[in-house]
């Protein structure tokens, strides 16, 4: 499988990128197809949290649920999707920079098709992602620099 890897480089502490970027709640304001996202289980977000998200995908909204199968607070997490027929996992790294007053966030996504998956990823979801990660980086950036947050 082929995957996108982005890094950016943010103008704020990593502690403040980590509390925005783990928060399911603010994934519809900075990914550009996630319609809404929720957490499916009580506490805080951690290794085993469940999410619900819808997404635009294609022409449709698409119900997916993310597990977190990685967790180590303020530097990495990982999520993987646990159902329907395209399974994505999203790994993010966070780097302090500048003594911590600056932080890269370093962002690696794939996918896995099952049964009418395995023609959807190559033909609708990478190249809906091709064009949509640069722009969730833009989203990211505006939120977390400029305060739109």
């Amino acid at each position: 499988m082929s995957g996108f890897r982005e890094e950016i480089d943010l103008d704020c502490r990593p502690a403040d990128v980590w509390a925005y970027v783990i928060d399911p709640r603010h994934l519809p304001e900075w990914q550009a197809s996630a319609v809404a996202a929720r957490q499916l289980d009580d506490g805080p977000f951690g290794l085993g949290s469940r999410v619900r998200v819808t997404r635009h995908v294609g022409s449709r909204q698409v119900l997916t649920t993310m597990e977190c199968t990685q967790y180590e607070p303020f530097r990495e997490w990982t999520v993987r999707g646990v159902d329907g027929p395209v399974r994505g996992r999203f790994h993010g790294e966070i780097t302090p920079l500048d003594e911590g007053r600056r932080t890269r966030l370093t962002m690696t996504l794939d996918f896995q098709g099952r049964g009418l998956g395995k023609v959807l990823v190559p033909l609708v979801v990478r190249p809906q992602v091709r064009k949509e990660f640069r722009r969730n980086e833009e989203l990211l950036r505006q939120r977390l620099e400029h305060g739109a947050a």
